[in-house]
């Protein structure tokens, strides 16, 4: 059986020094990875927050979670993930996506698959030394190139909930990461798409990361509570998924109509229409038992890896939680004869 790899999600929403001192007990913990978000207007800079990360951090696998082609140029994100992981020594992680209802204070829609497609590809052109043309909807580049080294061959991971952004993963991704919920009918559906995609390039499946948005306390009512507003992205952004859940239609159109804010956490007025069952199939949204029935579910469904993103005022509390959940995961599955129990599986 496969390692169970984990890792940390946060916003740029702490002050340094409290963020630096979040970032050295994490990767003190059992983790393999620590993603930062990257949202315009509503947290700080991705990029300057994974530098300190770097430097307060030994072994922690660094990301972005996620940008996009809009907000910053691929020629930007390319020199800024290339600092990242220089300054790392080579544990930076590119992770991009189309862009999500940030991108609306900007004035901006999410960009298309092929958009970002011809961005993954300028960007990893860029980083193997080349001279780069391109004339994109969203961006261009003409006769660029960058002129410091770079590693050619830094991990890139696609955040997908749709059916063309799987497929596009599963096609050219090193990584997918998965915003889909954590049952078991969101994951097999979405991993369908992936394979879809890898068997388009004769490729194997990339790393599978799932994101477990959520709150895990002891208080269930509060740790739900915590959880609701992930919930009500959802019907708004990938309403497939409502559809696995078995959530009426008339149900997820009332939540869109009453979701008009930017980030998830803007949603909590829409969140309150959706029922508690809901909430727990797509969120951890309870106490360490709870938690630990979903990070099984994940695991045995074909994730590589399971990321917590918490939620409500205890996000330490959640994260040694989750840390707890996985260790115990990991001594359970090393006790019964599981193969390489202490071997993270291989991103290229």
């Amino acid at each position: 059986m496969r390692h169970v790899a984990s890792g940390v999600v946060l916003q740029g929403a702490y002050e340094p020094p409290l963020f630096g001192d979040m970032v050295a007990e994490i990767d003190a913990m059992a983790f393999d990875h620590l993603w930062l978000t990257d949202s315009s207007l509503h947290a700080r800079n991705s990029y300057a927050y994974l530098t300190l990360a770097a430097t307060r951090s030994a072994r922690l696998r660094l990301g972005t979670a996620v940008t996009n082609p809009l907000t910053r140029h691929p020629a930007i994100t390319a020199a800024s993930a290339a600092t990242v992981d220089e300054i790392s020594e080579g544990r930076m992680i590119l992770g991009i996506g189309a862009g999500d209802r940030p991108l609306l204070a900007l004035g901006m829609k999410p960009a298309s698959v092929d958009s970002l497609r011809a961005a993954i590809a300028a960007i990893r052109a860029l980083w193997g030394g080349a001279h780069v043309d391109v004339e994109d909807a969203a961006f261009t580049l003409r006769d660029a190139h960058l002129r410091f080294p770079t590693r050619p061959d830094i991990p890139i991971f696609i955040s997908a909930s749709g059916p063309r952004t799987l497929e596009l993963a599963g096609e050219i991704a090193d990584g997918v990461i998965l915003l889909v919920g954590l049952f078991p009918e969101a994951l097999a559906w979405a991993l369908e798409h992936i394979d879809r995609g890898a068997s388009k390039s004769g490729r194997d499946r990339p790393h599978i990361a799932v994101f477990a948005y959520g709150a895990i306390d002891d208080d269930e009512d509060r740790a739900l509570e915590s959880a609701r507003s992930i919930a009500a992205w959802f019907p708004q952004t990938a309403p497939v998924i409502c559809e696995l859940a078995g959530l009426p239609a008339s149900l997820i159109e009332q939540v869109k109509a009453r979701y008009a804010g930017g980030e998830f956490q803007e949603a909590a007025t829409a969140a309150t229409l959706l029922p508690d069952d809901f909430v727990r199939r797509v969120a951890l949204a309870g106490n360490a038992d709870r938690a630990r029935e979903r990070l099984v579910a994940v695991m045995d469904a074909g994730a590589d890896s399971v990321h917590v993103f918490p939620l409500g005022e205890g996000r330490m509390q959640t994260i040694r939680a989750f840390a707890a959940c996985v260790g115990d995961l990991r001594e359970e599955r090393a006790g019964v004869g599981h193969e390489t129990p202490d071997i993270e599986p291989e991103i290229p």
